[in-house]
């Protein structure tokens, strides 16, 4: 039979840039997602979640954008208004979508800590699409552990390039990746996953003129880890699976 969702740890296969109490690699970790942040750059390095339907369910979305007390108040913390007219989308990591099971859950989300500035085309449509994607995976028996963030400096947003806003606190990424590792409900996740597994790979241009098809921007985790400096999947290196870029159905 089909085994039911449940709700996994964050960071199953490993933390990417082995974060700690550094300014830029500072790591927090919540019920709903952990994440490594960047204080030279006012924005998380990656975030790390897992999706199942277990997460999912019928609160509403909260809305509350909010500077995020996990962090030290001696760091530059975002809040609502930092992204104001910036030109870029308050850009949600963790998709506030992922995580409706609760209200607290879902606000969870609107940690300023869990966006990136994205240009709104990206925000809107194309990393959407990958989002609502996910979650029809998940809607169709299956887990997803998954892994995210900005790469690159400099974007293009409503009102044209930048390369940081925020009088200069915030950098604004060139790209935005997402890892995506595909499992059918089940337990021991880790021990799971084979050369063969589904995993999808994008990093999508952070302007207004790219394409809105993500199968267009799939990638390997061999080029993250190459334009990030970061060890993905580092809990179950299998090289073949690094290395392959997919090619599977995109809705």
């Amino acid at each position: 039979g089909t085994s039911s969702p449940t709700r996994d740890g964050n960071l199953v296969f490993g933390d990417p840039s082995k974060a700690g109490t550094s300014s830029n690699n500072y790591q927090v970790d919540r019920y709903e997602y952990s994440y490594a942040y960047d204080n030279s750059k006012g924005r998380a390095r990656w975030v790390s979640w897992h999706l199942s339907n277990a997460w999912r369910g019928g609160a509403s979305r909260q809305d509350d954008f909010r500077a995020d007390p996990s962090l030290p108040s001696s760091f530059f913390r975002a809040d609502q208004n930092s992204y104001r007219n910036s030109g870029f989308d308050r850009g949600h990591i963790c998709p506030s979508a992922d995580r409706t099971y609760s209200t607290s859950a879902n606000s969870a989300t609107f940690y300023m800590s869990n966006m990136m500035p994205q240009s709104p085309r990206n925000n809107q449509q194309t990393w959407r699409y990958f989002e609502d994607y996910l979650r029809k995976l998940a809607d169709q028996g299956n887990e997803i552990h998954i892994i995210a963030g900005p790469a690159g400096q400099g974007g293009t947003g409503r009102n044209g390039y930048a390369s940081t806003i925020a009088s200069g606190n915030i950098d604004v990424p060139s790209s935005t990746w997402k890892v995506a590792i595909v499992l059918p409900n089940g337990s021991s996740d880790l021990s799971r996953v084979t050369a063969s597994t589904r995993v999808i790979t994008v990093n999508i241009p952070n302007n207004q003129t790219h394409g809105t098809s993500w199968g267009s921007y799939r990638t390997s985790i061999d080029y993250i880890e190459s334009i990030t400096g970061f060890n993905l999947l580092s809990n179950k290196y299998i090289a073949s699976l690094e290395a392959k870029i997919d090619n599977g159905p995109t809705n």
